[in-house]
């Protein structure tokens, strides 16, 4: 008779089973729950199991691991974060980013607290980590600081222009830890009213003709 410690090995080397698109969505949104909740070392497949009312032995034939699990719950809920913005200025750009990041932060910060610890120790799960919430917005912020440069609003080799996702998203993470709230979208529109626009020589109003 195998010890219970060999179930996961044999559900390893079963062929995975079929789990539909829409059942994969329910399992990975549970699990980012979960890692909101209590986070990472607390996690397990028991308390997915039965957080979802999921066989653990399914769970386990279809990832393995729980890095496995929580690498695929990451890639299988990445998502354009940032809505379509091009509101014809930088300034108006940045504010409707910082709006539409600040909406999010309750419930993207838990999960990067939760993960960061974690994800220092495993390249996989720090790459699907930065490819799930940080590279999308990354390229976001980016493209409209390009678009501002095209327009002639900042000079294309202005300095600052280079830091400007860093400052969005780094404060993020700062406050938590600095005053334990969250950048929410008030404070996320006051930070680049007060401290981004300024070093891009830009105010929050219509830029000067």
């Amino acid at each position: 008779m195998p010890s219970p410690d060999s179930a996961p090995e044999s559900a390893l080397s079963s062929p995975r089973s079929k789990i539909t698109p829409e059942r994969a969505q329910e399992l990975y949104a549970a699990v980012l729950e979960l890692l909101r909740e209590g986070g990472y070392e607390s996690l397990t497949m028991e308390g997915v199991a039965s957080r979802t009312r999921c066989g653990k032995s399914t769970l386990y034939r279809q990832w393995g691991s729980k890095p496995e699990l929580v690498v695929a719950a990451l890639h299988g809920t990445r998502r354009m974060r940032l809505p379509k913005i091009d509101t014809g200025t930088l300034a108006g750009d940045l504010l409707e980013a910082a709006r539409a990041i600040g909406e999010a932060s309750g419930s993207d910060t838990p999960l990067m607290h939760a993960l960061s610890h974690a994800a220092l120790q495993s390249p996989e799960l720090l790459c699907a980590l930065r490819e799930a919430l940080i590279l999308p917005e990354v390229a976001a912020i980016d493209a409209m600081v390009r678009r501002g440069q095209e327009r002639g609003e900042i000079a294309a080799d202005l300095p600052a222009a280079d830091f400007v996702a860093a400052q969005l998203l780094g404060v993020l993470r700062a406050r938590p830890l600095l005053e334990g709230r969250y950048a929410d979208a008030a404070y996320l529109t006051r930070f680049v009213e007060r401290a981004i626009l300024p070093g891009l020589g830009l105010t929050a109003g219509a830029p000067e003709s």
